[in-house]
């Protein structure tokens, strides 16, 4: 069976303030991708007729039109792909959608695209008409089931788990790059190094014990880890859901006590600056306390007015422009009634990805 990778999209390493002790930031690294427990991630196919990448014809100077769009039993191994990781009992929920403004996961189906995704909440940084997910093999022959759980799992924030530093794989590197030159891959010695060699940091990874069976780990064919010798021969984890990757997003999305939602209030990445605001305008759905709070931002603060004849009154929070101390309040809403949410962006880190919620 031919063996096919996934690409992580490149990303650019987050900016920490300086002096931060090294368990803070620690937890920082290891949880700026994940969501929000609670929170419903919702996700659609994009099939529309602009959806579809131009690309080059190898050899000529000629271009094509390769279409985004998926083939329905593609789009139930994706659909059934999701339902696995939920019936776990995690606290996060997916729901389909059509309107891809409603989506925080957007998937296409670029053949020769290579299979890639966002991991987690990097996702809210991509572009609204653009993928954060891409599965460019055919899902329906054998292998396929494999590639849809693992980007989900990308999608919920996991990382490769042969790049764990817990995992003590000596590669041969020039193995390595050679087997991923070539076909179905064509990658570049970067992307190699980025998707394959390179080691994560120890708390960016799944657990602190390497699991060779977990989804996220590769398959790798004969000559490529040169240490635990017993991989020499090959590395064949099953393709399935192991205990230790149940073990990670029921660790990090418990199940709820109540099916109680997120409700979203979200606008398109912000892109702020130190400094930077922006105001949402919010109209509860329901009448109840909610916690108000960012994605994103490392420092930030939130204040909710509730609107008065066409005037925001304040109703909670505080922002005296000095150190960012109210990135989270709970305050009740009522629905029928406006309010604003206006939230302000005092580190780099964060910059570019910050959204807001109340749940």
């Amino acid at each position: 069976m031919t063996r096919r990778y996934c690409s992580l999209p490149r990303q650019s390493d987050p900016a920490f303030a300086p002096g931060l002790a090294a368990e803070r930031l620690g937890a920082l690294i290891g949880g700026r991708r994940m969501w929000v427990n609670g929170t419903v991630l919702h996700y659609c196919f994009l099939d529309a007729e602009t959806d579809a990448s131009v690309i080059p014809v190898p050899g000529t100077a000629e271009t094509r039109r390769v279409p985004w769009a998926g083939t329905g039993e593609q789009r139930d191994v994706v659909r059934e792909s999701f339902r696995e990781w939920q019936d776990l009992g995690i606290g996060v929920r997916f729901a389909e959608v059509r309107d891809r403004g409603e989506a925080e996961l957007r998937i296409g189906f670029q053949e020769g695209g290579g299979s890639w995704s966002a991991v987690g909440r990097d996702a809210l940084a991509v572009g609204a008409g653009e993928r954060t997910m891409n599965l460019g093999w055919d899902l329906t022959e054998p292998g396929g089931r494999w590639t849809a759980l693992h980007s989900v799992g990308h999608a919920l924030g996991m990382r490769h788990e042969h790049q764990s530093p817990f995992a003590g794989v000596h590669w041969d590197d020039e193995a390595v790059y050679t087997a991923l030159a070539g076909p179905p891959h064509h990658w570049s010695r970067d992307r190699t190094d980025r998707a394959i060699l390179r080691k994560l940091d120890p708390a960016e990874a799944n657990g602190a014990v390497w699991d060779p069976h977990s989804v996220m780990q590769f398959p790798f064919g004969p000559g490529l880890i040169l240490e635990p010798e017993q991989y020499h021969n090959g590395l064949y984890p099953p393709g399935s859901l192991s205990p230790a990757d149940k073990e990670f997003v029921l660790r990090w999305y418990p199940p709820a006590e109540a099916p109680a939602a997120l409700v979203p209030f979200r606008s398109a990445p912000l892109g702020l600056g130190p400094g930077g605001q922006a105001d949402f305008a919010v109209e509860p759905p329901e009448t109840r306390e909610y916690s108000v709070g960012t994605f994103g931002a490392c420092d930030s603060v939130v204040v909710v007015f509730e609107e008065r004849d066409g005037e925001p009154r304040y109703l909670a929070g505080h922002d005296d422009g000095g150190t960012a101390r109210n990135a989270l309040i709970g305050v009740r809403l009522v629905k029928g009634r406006r309010y604003v949410v206006r939230v302000r962006l005092h580190s780099t880190w964060g910059s570019g990805e910050t959204a807001v919620m109340c749940w």
